[in-house]
């Protein structure tokens, strides 16, 4: 292991991913949306091959291509953070490994669906999963928590001790949705021994989860807003709380409209706001996911528009 593990903080959007209208990756768009990102005063890193970037559906070979385009347009600006999604702890090692040669500075490591049928109740398995992912990099490791009603739930307990018998792991995603679950998390972390830094992925709540406490901000919706959350993140970190509250009046109705149900379609409806935004061309998503229905995406125009985030060229 190296001596120092970069320590992730600040502002880090998870990148959507564009494709063209037959469903193949759209480099010159996702281009376009990464130079928009970096170009972002105040970010502390980009995520790539994660939920938002649709990683599901993307093939061993287009996940490389993914980060390889992320790296070339970040050219070392920020740290690229590469998402390990994978349900069998083999081949997340490999992928973990594979995403280390090809140049990233972090990774962020899914929990294995396997979990989904009472993991909680076996949190060796966790363990057990996250520490051979560990012995496969000297990468360092953020942990994506999921929300207290997923069966992908790893509980506080299971939380610290990935946190302190894995020396790569450096950080978590918490996504709880559950204020006083992530309080609770938030204090136990900054009273283990050892440094780990709380992402808020919280982004319903974000303000609220900011004023608990928090390293930073990881966020698919950062995607669209990745310069609110700065302002948002900065203005938290000075204690201007009312300014701090001004920024989240514009953040909130974003976000509930993005994340309302059904949830599954919350990236789906990022990426038509980039579209929107004239950020992008197209909002072609990969299938399970289907495109949003005419009234839907009038109605989320009108939510960026009073946001005033709509492209007044439109």
């Amino acid at each position: 292991m190296p001596d120092e593990l970069t320590r992730f903080r600040g502002v880090i959007p998870a990148h959507l991913l564009p494709f063209t209208a037959d469903l193949q990756i759209d480099e010159a768009n996702l281009r376009k949306h990464l130079r928009w990102l970096v170009e972002t005063d105040g970010l502390g890193g980009i995520t790539t091959t994660a939920h938002a970037s649709e990683v599901a559906t993307l093939t061993a070979d287009e996940q490389r291509r993914v980060l390889a385009i992320v790296l070339e347009e970040v050219d070392g600006k920020v740290p690229v953070i590469a998402g390990v999604y994978q349900d069998g702890t083999a081949e997340a090692a490999r992928i973990a490994a594979r995403h280390e040669e090809d140049g990233a500075d972090g990774l962020l490591v899914f929990p294995s669906n396997v979990f989904s049928d009472g993991g909680h109740l076996r949190t060796e398995m966790a363990t057990g999963h996250y520490a051979e992912i560990a012995a496969a990099t000297r990468l360092p490791m953020i942990a994506f928590i999921y929300p207290t009603t997923s069966p992908l739930r790893i509980q506080l307990d299971g939380i610290l001790e990935l946190c302190t018998t894995i020396d790569n792991v450096v950080a978590i995603k918490e996504w709880s949705n559950d204020i006083v679950v992530y309080e609770r998390t938030w204090r136990a972390l900054k009273a283990l021994g050892k440094e780990i830094t709380v992402l808020s992925s919280f982004s319903r709540s974000l303000f609220a989860s900011l004023c608990v406490g928090a390293d930073g901000i990881l966020s698919g919706h950062g995607s669209v807003v990745a310069d609110l959350h700065v302002q948002l993140w900065n203005a938290v970190e000075a204690n201007d709380l009312d300014g701090a509250r001004a920024v989240w009046d514009r953040i909130w109705p974003l976000a509930e409209a993005c994340y309302r149900d059904p949830f599954l379609d919350g990236h789906n409806r990022m990426k038509f706001a980039l579209e929107h935004l004239g950020r992008i061309d197209e909002a072609f998503v990969r299938p399970p996911l289907r495109p949003l229905g005419a009234e839907e995406r009038v109605q989320l125009a009108k939510a960026f528009d009073q946001s005033g985030l709509g492209d007044a060229t439109r």
